[in-house]
């Protein structure tokens, strides 16, 4: 091998072995927050490390400060995140050691990902799917300019994904719907497996039936290849032909290097407390094999302690440096939740003179195709959305025959991957929008939107928003039964991060839609089934003149659907509500007679609330009415219900009210059952009844 490239390794090694006997002599200091090292893995990070260029994206994990030694981060960098320092360049203080997120022009893009472990698959498919896309349409989305996308960055230049696994992880799901979407598609994505033999106190022969080389025969296209990750000329080699060859037939592999861990699993779990293999890993120490190597390649003793001694004594500085720079300010914990939105304000025409009057449904049809027209980086996938069904509501119907079957196309069943590859496709510029099929079906993809979708803008101190749309059919609808019919908006609205919007009506639909589509943030958009085509009794009001093309409702916007004055001499209620709940409300207040005695607000959005116009609302009518599909206990509505008594007790003249579904597990499929679980008109009436004598 060439010399300099020797050399260049053998400073990367010496630099992580340096850092990682720094940390156990200063151990008391640096193990304030829990971190892990790369020590028995250093040869293949720095393999893969030197190899990566900028225009290639990167996922390593927790273990791979080798690797980001090698792409070009100091010691010091590091060292501000295992002290989570202020100047952390990759959170600013707020996640682990190693776990890095760089937007830098000279260095791979490394897209935020959670230590847990194996979810980072996803988020990275996602990008290699996302260069599949781009390359499939010629379209260079930097400059919104048709190109051929290989024009410039063809062959060696090509841009790939490297995802860094622990063996441990491979055993996870969602592993699996990321290899299975890898070879389905043949992505340009690189699996580099580090095997050590151990998650944390359990080995290989309790947790694995087979290792990551054997796992991947079972994914038809995923080629795998297995090599010494201790052996610097193997593992360099190995991977440049393997990332030459990805570069070049956009294709995928998974390299599985077996490696020892020479350090503890993390400073809080220490080898010497379980390890049994201790003396046996020792013999297989990387560094011992990587100065042989230097020395049978002409390099001196002399020159190879002189590069020992200084990667030593540079990181002593690193660490005195680190540990004086500053933390955190209080203020900082409040910066980055979101991205900065354009869309404030409500602009374009809601009713069109001449327009026609649609149900629910074609408006986000109308919306997404607009959209889609307009902008070549929209894309919409999930499950049956393809060619011959539409999706099973006819939401997506049309859009692949328009469009084609690279921008709408059919997933398989992986709730978790539909959900999570949008980090990945937004983080090379796409703007994904997809679906799970039901509400009841999210749970699976709950892991990658708390986890990766959520939390990306917040814990990369801005560099990463995740720019994405999720579509979530919702709600009780003709005996839909126990797995077709759930309202799970209050487990969402627990994952902060996250806008939510849940109209009550075709405007509102294609209105909310065109915002999220320009918020640069994660969005889920709740829609109610029983809506979509106003076929439930009492619905016609979910219909609506369709709105013009620009047309845009922004986030946090109630909407005082029926208004009324302040009146001192009779009794008045406002009625908060959202979705369906807005049609119980609005049927209700008519057949009541009451309309000059009910102000009915629809929130429209569940994050942002619309708090001054919930709070204006509430004191001027005295009484307030909460009206949910959600089971009544312990959900978003309870939640809303406290925060209006805490607001507005000084103005009420009853307690706050709720009304919602039953506390049952499940709607049952029967009918009758289906009715007397949920609330409808009747119900909402006597409660109005109940609260106005009160």
């Amino acid at each position: 091998m060439e010399k300099d490239i020797l050399i260049k390794a053998f400073k990367n090694l010496c630099t992580a072995k340096a850092m990682t006997e720094l940390y156990e002599a200063n151990f008391k200091t640096v193990s304030k927050y829990v971190h892990a090292t790369s020590r028995g893995h250093e040869v293949i990070q720095t393999a893969i490390g030197m190899q990566l260029q900028p225009q290639d994206y990167a996922f390593p994990y927790y273990r791979d400060d080798s690797m980001l030694l090698a792409i070009g981060m100091t010691p010091y960098e590091l060292m501000l995140q295992v002290l989570a320092k202020k100047d952390d360049p990759f959170s600013a203080g707020r996640t682990y050691y190693s776990h890095p997120s760089l937007n830098d022009p000279d260095k791979p893009k490394i897209p935020h990902q959670s230590s847990a472990t194996g979810m980072q698959a996803i988020p990275a498919t996602g990008v290699a799917m996302g260069f599949w896309y781009k390359e499939s349409l010629d379209v260079d989305l930097v400059s919104d300019t048709v190109i051929n996308q290989n024009s410039g960055l063809s062959g060696a230049e090509a841009p790939f994904v490297v995802c860094s696994l622990g063996d441990a992880s491979v055993t996870e799901g969602e592993i699996a719907e990321a290899f299975q979407m890898a070879a389905l598609k043949q992505l340009p994505i690189l699996y580099l497996v580090q095997d050590n033999g151990w998650d944390i106190s359990a080995n290989e022969a309790e947790t694995r039936a087979q290792n990551a080389y054997e796992y991947a025969a079972g994914f038809h296209g995923l080629e795998a290849v297995s090599i010494d990750g201790t052996d610097f000329e193997e593992s360099y080699s190995a991977l440049e032909k393997v990332i030459k060859t990805i570069r070049t037939e956009r294709r995928p592999f998974l390299v599985h290097a077996k490696v020892p861990l020479l350090n503890h699993h993390t400073s809080g779990v220490r080898m010497e407390w379980y390890r049994d293999d201790l003396e046996e890993a020792r013999s297989r120490d990387p560094y011992p094999k990587m100065v042989q190597l230097l020395l049978d390649n002409g390099i001196s003793q002399n020159e190879i302690d002189e590069m020992s001694a200084f990667a030593k004594a540079e990181t002593k500085k690193a660490l005195d440096k680190a540990i004086a720079a500053d933390d955190p300010k209080p203020e900082d914990l409040f910066t980055h939740d979101f991205a900065p939105t354009p869309i404030t304000e409500e602009v374009g025409e809601r009713s069109p003179t001449g327009a026609e009057k649609v149900v629910m449904v074609d408006c986000a049809l109308f919306a997404i195709e607009e959209l889609m027209k307009k902008h070549p980086e929209c894309l919409l996938y999930g499950q049956d959305v393809g060619g011959r069904l539409g999706g099973v509501f006819r939401e997506a119907a049309t859009l692949a025959q328009k469009f084609g079957d690279n921008r709408v196309f059919n997933t398989p069943i992986q709730e978790a991957f539909i959900v999570g590859s949008t980090v990945g496709m937004s983080a090379v510029g796409l703007k994904p929008i997809v679906e799970v099929q039901f509400a009841d079906y999210i749970f699976p993809g709950i892991n990658q939107l708390f986890t990766e979708v959520s939390r990306s803008c917040y814990l990369s101190n801005g560099k990463w928003p995740v720019s994405m749309i999720l579509r979530v059919p919702i709600g009780a609808y003709g005996s839909g039964g126990p797995y077709h019919s759930s309202s799970v908006e209050s487990i969402i609205t627990n994952i902060r991060g996250l806008k939510i919007a849940y109209p009550s009506n075709g405007a509102d639909l294609k209105g909310l839609m065109k915002a999220a589509y320009y918020d640069p943030n994660p969005v889920v958009i709740f829609e109610h089934k029983g809506l979509y085509w106003s076929k439930v009794p009492g619905t016609k009001g979910a219909t609506s003149l369709e709105p013009s093309e620009d047309y845009v409702l922004p986030f946090g916007k109630a909407w005082v659907l029926q208004e009324i004055w302040k009146k001192e001499d009779v009794e008045t209620i406002s009625i908060i509500t959202y979705g369906m709940g807005v049609h119980w409300a609005m049927n209700a207040s008519a057949e009541l007679g009451m309309q000059d005695q009910i102000e009915i607000v629809d929130l429209r959005t569940l994050h942002p609330l619309d708090y001054d116009t919930i709070f204006k609302s509430v004191k001027k009518c005295g009484k307030c009415l909460l009206v949910t599909e959600e089971p009544s206990d312990n959900g978003f509505s309870r939640g809303l219900q406290g925060r209006i008594q805490e607001e507005c007790f000084q103005e009420l003249d009853a307690p706050v009210m709720l009304i919602g579904s039953e506390n049952m597990p499940a709607i049952p499929l029967n009918s009758v059952l289906e009715e007397t679980m949920i609330p409808s008109t009747e119900k909402v009436k006597e409660k109005i009844l109940w609260l106005l004598s009160y």
